[in-house]
């Protein structure tokens, strides 16, 4: 089983990126199954329905979320319609929509499931993701031994707990929410591959996939502005991830692919989508 994970799309910029690595992307890194993290699709800063639908129509057979996945109305309001839309695991059991589903890949079973960390998240709380991993894993190994594991969390330490603590449980897990990708791509004894964080799909000239000037200005304002998208250097991150038939991992290798920079037109059509 051959997985492409994309790094957290961001913005226009973002969606843009996706669109036009598509050919790139199926060329070198031929795929059974797609994951994409979508948290910043919408401005940003969540994942609307619309932009769901539309990177699902790409390519995308699931889409990941983290700590803004009922930032937007119409998406909240929709997620239970949306089986390719994956929500934190470890919310509490009211939440709206599903953290883990099982999805077949060319005659097969693959599980994807995404957990959401505790530490620097102030308006959606979770319960603690170290416990209610083996739970978690254990019921999904019931189903398949593929399974693909979106931890999106701010402290590395957290991140490297969780690895270690999953180890030969699942065939990956793949940090997300920093936006800056990390160079410790590895496969943990046990055989889980490893990343601290993906990276980011949209501008690689800025801060986070954001305007620079206006993350300068909000540091010395302190007036948050989200409005401003970034366009720089637009490109797809992600990891590239290869597993046996006992779903242990067989390789991990990170993904880089720039793209020339849009019109004025495509621009416009990235926003309507």
């Amino acid at each position: 089983m051959k997985v492409v994970y994309i790094a957290e799309i961001v913005g226009k910029a973002g969606v843009y990126a996706f669109k036009k690595a598509m050919p790139e992307l199926r060329r070198r890194y031929p795929w059974d199954f797609l994951v994409a993290c979508a948290d910043g699709a919408t401005g940003g800063n969540g994942l609307g329905r619309n932009h769901a639908a539309y990177l699902h129509k790409l390519g995308a057979n699931v889409l990941t979320t983290g700590e803004c996945c009922f930032y937007k109305k119409d998406l909240t309001e929709n997620i239970e319609k949306l089986p390719y839309v994956l929500r934190p695991d470890n919310l509490n059991p009211d939440a709206p929509g599903f953290g883990s589903r099982i999805y077949k890949a060319d005659g097969k079973k693959i599980a994807v499931a995404v957990l959401l960390g505790q530490n620097g998240f102030g308006r959606l709380h979770s319960n603690s993701p170290i416990v209610h991993l083996p739970i978690l894993l254990e019921r999904l190994r019931l189903e398949t031994p593929y399974i693909i594991v979106d931890f999106h969390a701010q402290a590395s330490a957290e991140k490297k707990t969780l690895f270690f603590a999953a180890d030969g449980r699942c065939s990956a897990i793949i940090g997300s929410h920093t936006r800056v990708q990390t160079a410790d791509d590895c496969i943990l004894p046990g055989g889980t591959a490893v990343i601290s964080d993906a990276g980011r799909t949209g501008s690689a000239e800025s801060v986070g996939g954001c305007e620079i000037a206006s993350r300068i200005q909000e540091y010395l304002s302190g007036i948050p502005d989200w409005t401003k998208d970034a366009w720089d250097k637009p490109a797809v991150q992600g990891v590239y991830i290869d597993i046996g038939t006992d779903g242990k991992a067989r390789s991990i290798e990170r993904i880089y692919i720039a793209v020339d920079g849009p019109s004025h037109a495509e621009t416009e059509d990235s926003a309507e989508e």
